[in-house]
């Protein structure tokens, strides 16, 4: 009997840089917009792999994993397909140039953020509290 195919495991990097600056990719792909650099997870690869990977494609930098943020599996959360993401918080030094799915990235500032695809805003806000408080969201 054939199951249906269940969700899609990706990874999302909230990426600092020096400045108290944050990196978002501008995706080249629809959904067009800014997102935090990640993707898909490959068979075979850990989470943390899997983020280090798509971080340093997106972005071009050498990223060092820190903490995870939480994990994220709204249904709704990607309108192609059901995805289960895996958040993690990690640094950087340097200046990103986009690559690979991502036309472009850039750092910004925690004040000066665009509008995010995705749930990439509520990411944020959950990267950002846990800086500053060292509390996660509670399930």
């Amino acid at each position: 009997m054939d199951r249906p195919a269940g969700p899609s495991p990706t990874v999302d990097v909230v990426l600092l840089v020096p400045g108290d600056r944050v990196v978002l990719v501008e995706r080249r792909y629809p959904p067009l917009g800014w997102a935090l650099p990640g993707g898909f997870v490959d068979v075979g690869e850990t989470l943390e792999a899997a983020a280090v990977r798509e971080a340093r494609e997106e972005t071009g930098l050498e990223v060092r994993l820190l903490d995870l943020v939480g994990c994220y599996s709204d249904p709704r959360r990607d309108a192609r397909r059901h995805t289960v993401t895996a958040a993690f918080l990690a640094s950087a030094v340097g200046e990103p140039r986009g690559g690979d799915d991502a036309a472009r990235a850039q750092a910004f500032g925690w004040d000066a953020l665009p509008p995010l695809c995705f749930d990439h805003a509520e990411i944020l806000a959950d990267a950002r509290r846990l800086l500053l408080t060292g509390a996660r969201r509670r399930p």
